[in-house]
C-alpha cells in the first residue's frame, strides 16, 4: 500500500494550488472576458460616440498596443516586488481603467483608459501562469495546466456572447462595467489569500533588453493590426513597422543570447527542444483559435443571415466542447506526455472546422452546431497539453521567462492568423461578389486555409515530448 502514495500524490493538486488559482481567476476572468467583447461592440461604439472607424479601431488597437509592451516586463517586476504586490497593482490598474472607460464622455477618453487597461491586462496574464506553474511545483503539471490555460480558452468563445447580450440589450457602457465585480472579487480575495511570494530586492531591469523589446512587440501588433484596414500586407503603413519590430526584436534576442547579465527575457529557453516547440505550437495556435474566431461569426451573418447576437450566442457551443474536453486533457497529458494528446487535439479540431468549409448556404444550422462542439472538444485538448510541454522540466526562476515567451508567442500568433485570414477573405469575397451561394464559396476557401493551419501545427506536434519526466519544477 505504501508503494502507491507518492503515485498518488502526483495525480492530486495541492491544496493551496487549488486555492490560488480560485484566486487569480476571478479577476483574470475580467481582462479575458473584456478583449472580445469589447470587438463585438465596435460598430456601436462608433455609431454613439459619432467618430469614424478609423478612431473606433485605436479603442482595440491601443488596448493591444499597451498589453504588448507590458508582458515582457512581468519576469523583472514579479522577482523585484513580489508576485502579490504585482498582481494587486496590475488589478487595480484595469480595475481603474474599466471604471474610467465606462465614464468615458467622448472616444479620446476611452482609448485612454483602455491603454490603461491594456497596461494591467498585460501585466496579470503572464503573473497567474507564473505564480500557478510555480505553486503546481512540477506535481500533476497537466491538469493544473488545465485549470491555469481555463481564461485562454474560454474567453475568446464566450466574450463574443456576453458582448451580443450587453449590446443587444444594454448600453455600450456595461461593456466596461461588467469587468468591475470580478476586479473587485479578485482584489478582496488576493489581498486576504495570496501568498506574499519570493522577491529579490537586487533585482536588476534590462534597460536595454527593456528598449528593444517592448517597442517591437509593440510595433510588430501595430502592423499587423493594419492589415485589415489596409486590405493586405502590401502597404507602408502595414510593412514599416512589421520590418522594424522584427528587428528590434531580433536584436533583443542577439544581445540577449551574449550578455552576461539576465536578459529581460531568456531566449536561450528556445534552445530545449520541448519548449522550442511548445513556442512554435503556440504561435500556430493563435491562427488555429483566434483566426478561426474571426471567420465562424462572420460566416453566420454574411451567409446565414443572422444578426450579431444570434451569431455570437452560437459560439457557445465550441465553449461547451472545451469544457468537456478539459479536464480529460490535463490528465492524459500527466499519464501520457503532451505529444498524443496534441495530435489528437489538432487532428479533431480540424474534424471540427471541415464542415465550415464543405458548407454551402443551404446547410442546417444544427450540423454547424455539433461541429463547433467537436471543434471546443479539439481545442480545449491542445492548448493544455502544449502548455505542459512549455514548462516541464524547468527550474522554477525560468518559469517567469517561459511565461513571457508563451504569453507573447500567442498573442502575436492571434494577431497574425487573424490578419492572415482576413486577407484571404477579402480576396475570395471580391472573387465572388454575388450573394449569399458567391459567399459561402468564399468563406469555405478560407476555412481549408485555417484547417491548413491545423495541419501544420499537427506536423510541429511531432517534436514535443511523448512523455513527461514528472520532475518537480526547480528540484
Amino acid at each position: 500500500m505504501s508503494t502507491l502514495r507518492p503515485s498518488l500524490a502526483r495525480e492530486r493538486l495541492d491544496p493551496g494550488f487549488v486555492r490560488l488559482s480560485l484566486v487569480m481567476l476571478t479577476g483574470a476572468l475580467a481582462v479575458v472576458f473584456d478583449t472580445t467583447i469589447v470587438n463585438i461592440a465596435l460598430e456601436t461604439l462608433g455609431r454613439q460616440l459619432r467618430v469614424p472607424v478609423s478612431t473606433v479601431q485605436w479603442i482595440t488597437t491601443g488596448y493591444l498596443l499597451a498589453l504588448g509592451m507590458a508582458v515582457p516586463t512581468t519576469n523583472w517586476l514579479t522577482g523585484r516586488f513580489g508576485g502579490k504586490k504585482v498582481w494587486l497593482a496590475a488589478l487595480a490598474l484595469f480595475l481603474a481603467g474599466s471604471v474610467g472607460a465606462s465614464l468615458a464622455p467622448d472616444a479620446t477618453t476611452l482609448i485612454v483608459c483602455r491603454v490603461v487597461q491594456g497596461a494591467g491586462g498585460g501585466l496579470m496574464l503572464p503573473v497567474m501562469q507564473t505564480l500557478l506553474v510555480q505553486a503546481a511545483n512540477g506535481r500533476s503539471l497537466g491538469r493544473a495546466t488545465a485549470v491555469i490555460a481555463l481564461p485562454a480558452l474560454l474567453g475568446p468563445v464566450l466574450g463574443p456572447v456576453l458582448g451580443g447580450l450587453i449590446v443587444q440589450h444594454l448600453t455600450w457602457r456595461w461593456i466596461f462595467w461588467v469587468n468591475v465585480p470580478f476586479c473587485l472579487a479578485g482584489l478582496a480575495l488576493a489581498w486576504r489569500f495570496m501568498p506574499s511570494g519570493e522577491r529579490d530586492r537586487d533585482a536588476a531591469l534590462d534597460w536595454i533588453g527593456l528598449a528593444l523589446l517592448c517597442p517591437g512587440i509593440a510595433a510588430i501588433i501595430f502592423g499587423l493590426s493594419r492589415v485589415s484596414a489596409d486590405r493586405g500586407f502590401g502597404h507602408a503603413e502595414v510593412l514599416l513597422p512589421l520590418v522594424a519590430g522584427a528587428t528590434l526584436v531580433a536584436c533583443f534576442a542577439v544581445r540577449a543570447l551574449r550578455t552576461d547579465g539576465t536578459p529581460l527575457v531568456d531566449v536561450r529557453l528556445l534552445g530545449k527542444p520541448s519548449f522550442g516547440a511548445a513556442s512554435a505550437l503556440m504561435f500556430l495556435s493563435g491562427f488555429v483559435l483566434y483566426g478561426a474566431m474571426l471567420l465562424i461569426p462572420l460566416y453566420f451573418q454574411q451567409v446565414g443571415g443572422l444578426d450579431a447576437l444570434t451569431a455570437g450566442l452560437l459560439l457557445a457551443p465550441q465553449g461547451i466542447g472545451v469544457l468537456l474536453s478539459r479536464g480529460p486533457a490535463g490528465t492524459l497529458t500527466d499519464r501520457v506526455g503532451a505529444r498524443p494528446v496534441t495530435a489528437v487535439g489538432l487532428a479533431v479540431t480540424a474534424l471540427g472546422t471541415l464542415p465550415f468549409a464543405w458548407a454551402g448556404p443551404g446547410i442546417e444550422t444544427w450540423w454547424l452546431i455539433a461541429a463547433l462542439v467537436v471543434r471546443g472538444i479539439g481545442l480545449g485538448a491542445v492548448t493544455i497539453p502544449i502548455m505542459t510541454s512549455a514548462y516541464e522540466g524547468l527550474a522554477r526562476d525560468r518559469v517567469p521567462h517561459a511565461s513571457v515567451i508563451t504569453r507573447t508567442l500567442q498573442q502575436i500568433g492571434g494577431s497574425f492568423g487573424t490578419a492572415v485570414l482576413a486577407v484571404v477573405l477579402d480576396s475570395e469575397l471580391a472573387r465572388h461578389p454575388g450573394g449569399s451561394p458567391d459567399a459561402a464559396a468564399a468563406f469555405g476557401h478560407t476555412f481549408w486555409w485555417s484547417v491548413g493551419f491545423t495541419v501544420l501545427a499537427l506536423a510541429v506536434s511531432a517534436w514535443l515530448p511523448s512523455r513527461l519526466t514528472r520532475r518537480a519544477t526547480g528540484r
